[in-house]
């Protein structure tokens, strides 16, 4: 910060302290009103230009505005500033350039009196802040409970349609939640058609954005800096209808959960971005998927696909806000319905490919070859119930049966030129599609092949087979390692190595159940642990 000597000029005599006092009163006058004028009123005073910019949020106020981008630089950098006055005030720092013409000591009186204003707004803010940010859980509570109609109604914004969800998780969300606040200044008033609720909830930051069906990045920018500066995990999902906030929540938290320090924000629409669904063809696909999940609901289907996406029980149930026990038993019951093992790695892959599949296509009109079938259907019909009303004569003693069909076989031979028998009527629906087993098509193909060679098809046959065994173990290493008779850290590094080589998250869940496809696609033998090479005891040796 630079600060310079003040001129006799305005130190002394009663000239200069009338000056000083009546730029406190100007400045206290501004305060009053809010911050913006408050920081307009130090421009004006000085002849130039003020800015107080905060580190996550950037420009906070700006008298121009053009001058925005050199207030945020200076306070970044503000040895390459020397020119500009600075100070702290509330958690962000003002930045004041004075004219030319304007004595160095009125440019550090005008700061010093800002900042001190500003400190006081900021207390004042703090004190308020408990109950405002209680008020802000109370409405999300709301929302997730599917009251949008009362919460629209506090808001004021009829025309609030959709939601962007953000829900963040990390050491220092306290302050994090504190400074993003700060940085984006929520009212229950809309801003810019857009009405931004906050909280914290279960042990992590929840951010709902309200607006018209799309949000103009600012909340995302502030959540990307925040959690860069603060070292949190995010994921978001939206923008989604109002009605479906607690699916955009419990997405958001699917994508959380596949969040790393490269990647800390991560939106729900690319959790476990699939490279091996658009390879598949689409017809047989979207038949297969939608044969499978008939037997679910849509409820069903999401938490499913919540699960999935988290890798765990207990993360769905945080994400569903439901207990852990709750989801056990529900997937429980899923399982019988379905008729497959939930707990089988290759069905759990299969079942998120299902889920992921598009919509099939509507069925063709009926045109005029379908008309001419139903008239033949029909006629066939009529012939058909003929035959039933003779084997009906039949059925009165126990060998009617027999005779039944012998009489009807030689009246069908005699009268074969004359009246030939009706068509056989169409099969009934075809059986439920299983879990455990693919139709042929859908992953043997050449396209799909390539794919999964590109994928695993460099891995040594140590890495793959430790790879296949901690896959099926649902990314459990202690099992695996007892399986593959090796030590968890000997484990640990080979997963490592395999991470490197695949350039994949294995922390994500449907990344590992793409990976376990293309390990059984390039299959040429079994991925047994027995037949891990070793030199012996638990040593191994490469081929």
């Amino acid at each position: 910060m630079s600060s310079t000597g003040t001129t006799d000029h305005e130190a002394t005599g009663p000239r200069g302290a009338r000056h000083e006092r009546d730029t406190a009163d100007r400045l206290l006058r501004a305060a009053t009103r809010s911050g913006a004028h408050l920081i307009a009123e130090a421009a004006s005073l000085v002849q130039g230009w003020a800015v107080l910019a905060d580190p996550i949020a950037g420009a906070v106020y700006s008298t121009p505005a053009a001058a925005a981008a050199d207030g945020v630089h200076a306070a970044a950098a503000p040895r390459e500033h020397p020119h500009c006055t600075q100070r702290p005030a509330a958690g962000a720092v003002l930045v004041l350039a004075a004219a030319p013409t304007v004595p160095p000591g009125h440019a550090c009186h005008v700061a010093t009196t800002t900042a001190a204003l500003l400190e006081v707004r900021g207390q004042r803010a703090a004190e308020l802040r408990g109950e405002q940010m209680r008020l802000h859980t109370t409405l999300i509570g709301l929302l997730l409970a599917g009251h949008t109609a009362a919460v629209t109604e506090t808001l004021g914004g009829s025309g609030l349609t959709h939601v962007t969800v953000y829900r963040l998780s990390g050491i220092d969300l306290p302050t994090a939640h504190e400074v993003l606040w700060r940085a984006v200044r929520p009212s229950l008033a809309p801003y810019a058609d857009a009405v931004t609720l906050m909280g914290r909830r279960d042990g992590e930051l929840l951010v709902a954005e309200l607006h018209h069906g799309g949000d103009d990045g600012r909340i995302l920018r502030l959540v990307s800096r925040l959690s860069e500066r603060h070292h949190l995990l995010a994921g978001l999902a939206g923008p989604l209808p109002l009605a479906e906030m607690p699916t955009a929540h419990s997405d958001a938290a699917a994508a959380r959960h596949s969040a790393t320090p490269d990647r800390r924000v991560v939106p729900a629409d690319a959790v476990g971005a699939s490279r091996l669904t658009p390879l598949l063809r689409t017809a047989p696909y979207a038949r297969w998927a939608e044969s499978v999940l008939r037997p679910l609901s849509p409820a069903h289907q999401h938490l499913l696909l919540v699960w999935l996406r988290t890798g765990s029980k207990p993360r769905a149930a945080a994400a569903l806000g439901l207990s852990a026990g709750t989801v056990r038993a529900r997937i429980r019951d899923l399982s019988r319905l379905l008729g497959a093992d939930l707990e089988d790695a290759t069905v759990r892959a299969h079942l998120l490919l299902a889920l992921r599949a598009p919509a099939p296509a509507p069925a063709p009109a009926p045109g005029d070859e379908d008309s001419n079938g139903d008239r033949d259907g029909d006629s066939g019909s009529g012939s058909g119930s003929g035959s039933v009303s003779v084997s009906g004569d039949g059925d009165g003693d126990g060998d009617g049966d027999g005779d039944s069909r012998s009489h009807s076989d030689s009246e069908g031979r005699s009268h074969s030129g004359s009246n030939p028998p009706g068509p056989p009527s169409p099969p009934g629906p075809p059986a439920p599609a299983r879990l455990e087993s693919l139709p042929d098509g859908l992953l043997d193909t050449e396209a799909v092949r390539a794919w999964a060679i590109g994928l695993v098809g460099g891995l040594e046959p140590h890495l793959r087979i430790a790879l296949a065994c901690w896959l099926r173990h649902h990314a459990r290493t202690a099992p695996a390692a007892a399986e593959l008779h090796v030590h968890r850290t000997t484990l640990a590094g080979w997963l490592t190595q395999c991470a490197e080589h695949l350039a994949r998250n294995l922390a994500d869940a449907t990344v590992r159940a793409e990976i376990h496809l293309a390990l059984r696609a390039t299959r040429t033998g079994p991925d047994d642990p027995a037949a891990l090479p070793r030199r012996g005891g638990r040593t191994y040796r490469r081929l």
